[in-house]
């Protein structure tokens, strides 16, 4: 009990000076917006770019930390490189592969974030097809020139729901979405193979809401989230059993032949399955500077960086990564840890665009690792730990679609409004 107590109060303090350096940077961030005015004294030639890979969690706050911390007047300007038209809001999407007509709250506009600096960034709607040591090289073939380059491209799977959207338009993940849904609703038996939060949540969600079927939740280790502690696997598998979710432990599967309806495991078991979902991990998507810097890739395929989050080569020392595709070592990586990495590339940034030594260093802290951990339609856990003692805080979900309506407002939306939305085709998407 005493540890408990102790974590709660470490945690305490943590939260007061998160919310101390929050304060500190709206106020210095409307400061300067109020001595921001267009500039017209730098020429085209003059402007000396600072590209952005990537505009999920950490790409998208890079951006906003070094557009909003420039000087006045500067000759840097901003480029962020993302191919998908809206920020996809990913924490949601179990959720919303079983539950309809709330799809589109997932796909967040982009900009309003930027706040007052929104107009003096970039965008470029594209990918990368080769880092170089001046410039990035787009499928397009087009050549972006960087003076400074920040790489955000996170993790995928295979890019497929329900841990990623798998594409670029809203009215495409839309669909994708809704796909799924009707896969689920038609489906008798759901075999879900993955126990981390994707599977637990979507497992979970598929049972509740149809509590007819057979949801069967396979897993390859000991626990459900063998990432955390103890008291929170034991807590999510007492939630999954009462909804009546089949839990299967230390097995995988080996192959799996729908055409006879069934999935066969390592361990020669046969599992009936009419649709099968796969929420096996992440990999860090690092493919692109592993050919610049192939030294600099940690064993599981991350981008070695310094503390300055600046990477692991010393002939690049205006590259920075941050979010997943960086190795920090990080617990449990998640959008506040990402977004943590990216104040401090951010900062440091602006700091050597000035002509000082970057110093804004990244430190790793165990409430970074916090998880919300749906476990149904109606229940949630959050979870601290840090190794030695757990704090799991147990409530009532009373929105369907979680917490779309502030990630909106975080985001500087309004929800749930998209004037930039595409036409919607002959289909409805």
């Amino acid at each position: 009990m005493l540890e408990k107590q102790v974590l709660f109060a470490k945690l305490f303090a943590y939260i007061l000076r998160l919310y101390g350096d929050v304060l500190r940077r709206t106020v210095k961030r409307k400061t300067r917006s109020l001595w921001r005015k267009p500039s017209s004294a730098a020429g085209p030639e003059e402007v000396r770019p600072i590209v952005i890979i990537g505009a999920s969690f950490a790409g998208y706050h890079a951006a906003r930390t070094i557009a909003t911390s420039l000087p006045p007047d500067s000759p840097y300007k901003v480029i962020i490189i993302e191919p998908n038209t809206h920020f996809q809001f990913t924490w949601v999407l179990p959720r919303f592969c079983v539950v309809p007509d709330h799809e589109h709250k997932a796909f967040i506009p982009y900009g309003p974030y930027l706040g007052d600096a929104a107009d003096s960034v970039q965008w470029i709607r594209d990918r990368v097809e080769t880092i170089e040591r001046k410039c990035v090289i787009l499928t397009s073939g087009e050549k972006i020139p960087y003076e400074f380059l920040v790489i955000a491209t996170g993790s995928a799977h295979g890019g497929e729901l329900p841990s990623r959207v798998g594409a670029e338009r809203k009215q495409d993940g839309m669909k994708r979405l809704q796909q799924v849904q009707y896969r689920i609703k038609d489906a008798k038996k759901v075999v879900v193979i993955g126990a981390g939060a994707a599977g637990v949540e979507l497992a979970a969600d598929a049972k509740e809401h149809y509590p007819e079927k057979e949801v069967v939740l396979v897993h390859s280790r000991h626990a459900v989230m063998n990432r955390f502690g103890p008291e929170l696997q034991a807590a999510a598998l007492k939630a999954l059993e009462e909804l009546g979710v089949e839990v299967i432990l230390n097995d995988r599967m080996a192959h799996e032949d729908l055409e006879q309806g069934r999935v066969v495991l390592t361990s020669g078991r046969v599992v009936e399955c009419d649709y099968l979902i796969n929420c096996t991990g992440q990999k860090p998507s690092s493919n692109l500077f592993a050919e610049l810097s192939p030294g600099s890739i940690s064993p599981s395929g991350h981008i070695d960086v310094k503390p300055t989050m600046q990477v692991n080569d010393d002939s690049l020392p205006n590259v920075y990564a941050c979010g997943d595709v960086a190795s920090l070592h990080v617990g449990n990586p998640n959008s506040r840890s990402a977004t943590h990495q990216a104040t401090v590339a951010g900062d440091n940034v602006v700091l050597a665009a000035m002509g000082k030594k970057p110093r804004a260093t990244y430190t790793r802290h165990w409430a970074d690792g916090v998880i919300k951990l749906t476990l149904g339609l109606s229940k949630s856990i959050t979870h601290f730990g840090n190794g030695q003692a757990e704090l799991l805080f147990h409530a009532k979900e009373k929105d369907i679609a979680l917490m779309s309506e502030g990630a909106w407002r975080a985001m500087g939306a309004t929800p749930f409004e998209d004037p930039g939305l595409e036409p919607l085709d002959e289909n409805g998407f």
